[in-house]
């Protein structure tokens, strides 16, 4: 690139393309510099078995991308990105039975009895104001949201526990169903905010949807490089930025790193204090990951987990908050609780013909380097008699591997950060706006900035929007009239 950059960003997984896409679309020149040789971060597809098996990496059901506003604004099925929409969302097996949720809040209370009525009355007042909820957890957690009033049911269970939630439902199964859901948060259950991820995302369930992108979650990053390069963004994969001194000089510099790696990278250039307060974030539990091979469908014993794309496997939620506890304590667990994806349900073009690849994982403590496929299988085998028998292949990824292989998941933390109810309000540290550094011109927007881990690219937007503020003099009613809501 002849001309000198107005921006830089260091680092092209959803939230850095985010970035670079609205500095872009506000007239500024850009380039992104990303170490790995493809971009997308922990949003890759790869063949990991076997040839003509495709398995996402790590991001791989999309609720919060059908959600994000920025993501709407790009009309992605028009680059060829194409959602599937499973016809059970998820779905968590006990016994010989299963409690599902659907797309509509009416058949999912009917399908779960006697708790049903329970189940409506926490989600109902959510999905009623779901555009409201939905712009609240996706913005900065800072100033008065435009419709409070609205937002009161979310809230009363945002500032809770997934235990205080529970309080509020009936039976075995609805209570299962939503430890699924508030696990998510890869915290105890008795801790805060697991009650409002439990919620939030049993709301996009009946709103948004959980889908999967056709042909793996890559084509979400293509469709987002596509719109970049149209626009003039310059994207050099395989440079490894060590130092601020390695990248052009800019108006300004957004890194999509974690906190430790911004300490490392641009420590030199900022105050001590506030690269400590970098170097005290804490960083959540880390995940060990399995994708297999198929020779088949995954034999569920539930004919709702058949038809499922996410499965949540644990038993109850006293078994689940028990799989949790543990990992809070810095020990594996051996019935551990293990989220499970199977992209074939809707997508056929995963795997040869009739075969499929499944995707699952679950929590560990940080940096461990324990295989642990043989205690995930046995959680699968114990509600899909005969499952090990489908396996042609596997690969396995621990936690310490995660790391290795993308440095943001520190300690395999996939979620960019300990979702603590602290950073939850304040990450990655205690400033009114967390994407802005106080070195002038240098930014935060990884998913250790609001609103956190998933990818919505919303970090990198809101990122964005701080520089074209203070960096170069865009109001907020000048950001309006260009497009940029929020």
């Amino acid at each position: 690139m002849s001309e000198v950059p107005d921006a830089v960003v260091v680092g092209a997984g959803p939230n850095g393309l985010a970035a670079a896409l609205t500095l872009v679309r506000a007239g500024l020149r850009v380039e992104v510099y990303e170490g790995a040789a493809q971009p997308g971060g922990g949003c890759r597809t790869a063949e990991l078995t076997l040839p003509g098996y495709q398995h996402d990496v790590c991001a791989a059901v999309h609720p919060l991308a059908l959600a994000s506003p920025f993501f709407a604004s790009l009309d992605l099925p028009a680059r060829g990105v194409r959602f599937r929409h499973p016809e059970v969302p998820y779905a968590h097996p006990l016994g010989n039975g299963a409690a599902a949720a659907y797309r509509s809040l009416d058949a999912t209370a009917e399908s779960l009895g006697s708790g049903g009525p329970s189940w409506r009355a926490l989600m109902a007042p959510l999905v009623q104001h779901a555009d409201a909820v939905t712009a609240a957890a996706l913005s900065p957690v800072r100033g008065v949201p435009r419709t409070p009033l609205s937002l009161l049911p979310f809230l009363r269970a945002a500032l809770a526990s997934a235990d205080v939630v529970r309080g509020r439902l009936a039976g075995v199964e609805v209570r299962a169903l939503f430890a699924g859901l508030a696990s998510h948060a890869m915290r105890p259950l008795d801790a805060r905010p697991t009650g409002g991820v439990g919620a939030f995302l049993g709301m996009l369930g009946h709103t948004a949807g959980w889908p999967v992108v056709e042909g793996g979650s890559a084509r979400l990053v293509d469709g987002l490089v596509g719109a970049a390069a149209d626009l003039g963004v310059v994207i050099h994969t395989g440079r490894w930025v060590t130092s601020l001194a390695e990248i052009p000089p800019a108006r300004a510099i957004l890194l999509d790193l974690a906190p430790r790696q911004v300490a490392d990278v641009g420590g030199a250039r900022l105050p001590a204090r506030y690269v400590n307060a970098l170097r005290r974030f804490r960083y959540g539990p880390g995940v060990c990951k399995v994708d297999w091979a198929l020779d088949g469908p995954v034999p569920w014993t539930a004919e709702a987990c058949r038809g499922a794309g996410t499965v949540h496997v644990g038993g109850t939620y006293e078994e689940i908050a028990r799989a949790e506890a543990e990992v809070a304590a810095g020990r594996h667990p051996r019935a551990p609780f293990v989220l499970v994806a199977q992209p074939g349900v809707v997508d056929p073009s995963r795997a040869p013909a009739g075969r499929h690849t499944l995707w699952g994982y679950c929590h560990v403590p940080g940096g461990s380097t324990l295989d642990m496929s043989d205690s995930i299988e046995a959680q699968i085998e114990r509600y899909a008699p005969g499952f090990r028998d489908r396996i042609v292949a596997r690969a396995v990824l621990t936690a310490a591997d995660s790391e290795r292989i993308h440095p943001n998941y520190v300690g395999g933390d996939i979620n960019g950060g300990a979702a603590t109810l602290r950073q939850t309000l304040f990450r990655p540290t205690v400033r009114w706006d967390n994407y802005r550094t106080p070195q002038p011109g240098l930014y935060l927007c990884s998913a250790s900035t609001p609103p956190g881990g998933g990818v919505h690219g919303m970090c990198g937007y809101w990122a964005a929007r701080s520089a074209l503020r203070h960096e170069f003099g865009l109001s907020r009613n000048r950001l309006r009239e260009s497009g940029f809501r929020g």
